[in-house]
C-alpha cells in the first residue's frame, strides 16, 4: 500500500510561487511514475505533470507550460511541483499521484493508483 501526503499549497497573490510537495511511503518510490493533478471547483480532475521514474523525462499540460516545475527525489521519496507566476484560474486542490506499472506516458487520471489527499491552492486577483 502507498501513501502519499501533499503539502506546500496557500493563498497567494497572482504572480506568487509556490512549491508542492508529496511525500509517498509504503512502496518503492523510484519505481512510479508520479504526476500532478488538479481540481478547481465544478470541474473533472486535470493533468498538470508527470515525471518518469529516474526524474529525467517529464510532461506539462500547455496551461502550466514555462511556469511549472515537476521535480523528484527519489532518495527522500519524495515529488515536488514548483509553481511561479501564479494566475487565479491556477486555483484548484492539486493531488499528487503514484503510477505502480506500464508506460511512463500516462496522463488520465484514471491511469493512476494511488493519491493523496489534495492541497488547496488558492489565488487571488
Amino acid at each position: 500500500q502507498v501513501q502519499l501526503v501533499e503539502s506546500g499549497g496557500g493563498l497567494v497573490e497572482a504572480g506568487a510561487s509556490l512549491r508542492l510537495s508529496c511525500a509517498a511511503s509504503g512502496g518503492t518510490f523510484s519505481s512510479y511514475v508520479m504526476g500532478w493533478f488538479r481540481q478547481a471547483p465544478g470541474k473533472e480532475r486535470e493533468f498538470v505533470s508527470i515525471i518518469g521514474r529516474s526524474g529525467g523525462s517529464t510532461v506539462y499540460a500547455d496551461s502550466v507550460k514555462g511556469r511549472f516545475t515537476i521535480s523528484r527525489d527519489n532518495a527522500k521519496n519524495t515529488v515536488y511541483l514548483q509553481i511561479d507566476s501564479l494566475k487565479p484560474e491556477d486555483t484548484a486542490v492539486y493531488y499528487c499521484a503514484a503510477r505502480t506499472r506500464g508506460t511512463w506516458y500516462a496522463l488520465a487520471p484514471s491511469e493512476y493508483d494511488y493519491w493523496g489527499q489534495g492541497t488547496q491552492v488558492t489565488v487571488s486577483s
